[in-house]
């Protein structure tokens, strides 16, 4: 079994480490029950007594119970041992789930929602620490992204199939079954992760400390607005595809299994390339998200034009996230766990403006391209906190280069002159 700081192969290996992959289907869940609602809005909506722009609360209030969730939680169990963390998250996961699944009140499934969120923040806040430090610096942004493959490997798997199944036995079904799976979760992250104790000179004071950094701000910034252009979106896909590109309301899981796949493919992408080329990698991605998005606000009127640009929104936009995670990460230095999940909030975030934003759209003037209207203009903000990184590290470059060079300077002239005493 490996350890959680490092490979069972030792570091000549490019192998990950075992644990690392157990995360991964923790955070398969997590992605399931957070994005598995914008396909069962309707249907939502229609059994809870609410309108679909309202029920889009749903997704609001889990990425709002994130956002609080995940640094508080992160703090409140800072010296608890990790293991413990995942496994009592998973069980509240489950629990959340199965109250709302015998709810008829939208009030009492929302609060689930936020409850569920809470459980969802601390898991991943513990889980991105515990994948970095396995990986190692070298692999740090490739764990991530196995890491966060998880989630949306959901978009691929798990929405759809929840999508469909909620078809026939109702948005509950969903519910029941996530619940079920996240209670075999809790069992299985607490066989198969290693039993250790919290590191003793963690202090939250440490933690704050390491926020002080302005390109850590960066980073959470970009991934703010990333995930608001691409989820303002996804989270009013559905009336989007069936009422502006006819496409029948049987065919939309597939449609979402198109977006899961360009979400994996980002993922993998942003994973592979964000340890050489960080800068240019999330750069060229948020712009080509950015032109994508615009280009649906017209041609989402055609069914095949509409899937195309779907699946290239989640390939462009999934592409900065891992990148950004694991940057944010590095800067935080030896106090990641804050840092860490500030990084979930900061997605929450994107998701939680970005799709009150887009319900907003939808009920105004420009109606079903409304959310896409709002989702481009988040997806070219990035641009700013990205380039206003790379131009920091760019600055940090040179700076260093500097100090080499006007070292190697003062040490030939002390050589000079050491040559020079000897020759008198």
């Amino acid at each position: 079994m490996p350890s959680v700081t490092g490979s069972v192969t030792g570091p000549a290996t490019n192998r990950l480490p075992f644990v690392v992959w157990v995360l991964a289907a923790g955070t398969f869940l997590m992605g399931t029950t957070e994005f598995v609602i914008a396909g069962l809005l309707p249907e939502m909506a229609a059994d809870l007594n609410v309108s679909v722009s309202h029920a889009g609360l749903l997704i609001t209030a889990f990425a709002v119970g994130m956002i609080v969730g995940g640094p508080t939680m992160a703090m409140a169990t800072l010296r608890l041992p990790q293991r413990h963390t995942l496994v009592g998250a998973l069980t509240v996961f489950a629990l959340g789930h199965g109250i709302a699944a015998l709810s008829t009140s939208f009030t009492v499934v929302l609060s689930a929602r936020v409850v569920t969120a809470l459980a969802t923040g601390a898991f991943w806040a513990v889980g991105f620490v515990i994948a970095t430090s396995a990986a190692g610096p070298a692999r740090s942004t490739r764990a991530v992204g196995v890491m966060m493959g998880g989630l949306t490997l959901a978009n691929v798997v798990g929405v759809p199939i929840g999508s469909f199944v909620g078809q026939y036995t109702g948005w509950r079904g969903p519910f029941w079954a996530l619940a079920v799976l996240a209670a075999l979760a809790a069992a299985f992250v607490g066989r198969f992760i290693p039993r250790t104790d919290q590191r003793a000179e963690v202090s939250v004071r440490a933690e704050i400390r390491a926020l002080r950094q302005s390109r850590l701000w960066l980073a959470l910034a970009a991934a703010v607005l990333i995930m608001g252009g691409v989820l303002a979106t996804y989270t009013y896909i559905t009336p989007l595809l069936t009422d502006r590109a006819g496409i029948p309301a049987g065919a939309v899981p597939l449609v979402l299994i198109v977006f899961g796949i360009g979400a994996l493919g980002g993922t993998a992408i942003g994973g592979r390339w964000g340890d050489c080329r960080p800068m240019a990698t999330t750069i060229t991605a948020a712009a080509a998200t950015a032109l994508t998005l615009l280009a649906l606000i017209p041609a989402s009127n055609s069914p095949v034009t509409a899937v195309v640009l779907v699946l290239l929104m989640a390939l462009t936009g999934f592409t900065v996230n891992p990148v950004v995670t694991s940057l944010a990460v590095r800067f935080a230095g030896d106090a990641p766990t804050l840092t860490s999940a500030l990084t979930t909030s900061a997605y929450n975030t994107g998701i939680a403006a970005g799709s009150l934003a887009a319900g907003r759209a939808l009920d105004s003037s420009l109606g079903l391209t409304g959310p896409s209207v709002v989702g481009a203009a988040f997806a070219a903000l990035t641009l700013l906190p990205l380039i206003a990184l790379a131009l920091s590290n760019a600055a940090d470059s040179s700076r260093i280069v500097a100090q080499h060079t006007a070292g190697a300077d003062t040490a030939e002239q002390q050589a000079a002159n050491a040559t020079m005493t000897s020759t008198r």
